[in-house]
This record gives C-alpha cells, structure tokens and sequence, in this order.
C-alpha cells in the first residue's frame, strides 16, 4: 500500500520535472536537454563540440534556451544538427 503511493507520487514528480514554463512559454525537458546530455544523445566527444558549433552558429539560435532561474543553465533543442559543408556535424 504504502509502496504504491510512493510509486504513484514518484512519478507524478518526474512528469512535473520534465515540464517548465520558461517566460510564459511551456518548455518540454524531453525536447531540450543540457549540453552533456545532448553530447550523449548525438555520440558526441565533448560539450566543447557544442560550445563550438553554438558559437559558430551551427546549432541555431532557435534552438537554445538559457534558463535564469536555473543558474543560466543552457539547454538545446534535442535535434542532430544539419549537415554544413558536406561535413556531417551531428
């Protein structure tokens, strides 16, 4: 009994957590992750390949969201980047 409701009330924690409301617009945590999880997702090396194509504009500004109210914690829209040059990024 008293196992069910903490399972029940676990997650009802975890679905809240993979919401937040980011300046009045509703932000879906599966959809944009943190660097390193980004870097895991995509096979990535580092979060500096990222920094990198950030700043390169590579990752497009669309697709970042820095979040104030969590110590300016950058997330990214978990879409494998686009294929620049001929050069596969992603």
């Amino acid at each position: 009994m008293l196992s069910n409701a903490i399972a029940v009330s676990k997650a009802a924690r975890e679905e809240a957590m993979n919401f937040l409301v980011l300046q009045g617009e509703g932000i879906d945590l599966a959809d944009w992750v943190t660097t390193k999880e980004y870097a895991k997702r995509f096979g990535l090396s580092s979060t500096n390949v990222i920094t990198n194509w950030i700043r390169r504009g590579i990752i497009p500004p669309e697709n970042i969201r820095v979040v104030e109210a969590f110590n300016n914690i950058r997330l990214i829209k978990a879409v494998a980047c686009k294929e620049v040059s001929g050069w596969d990024v992603a």
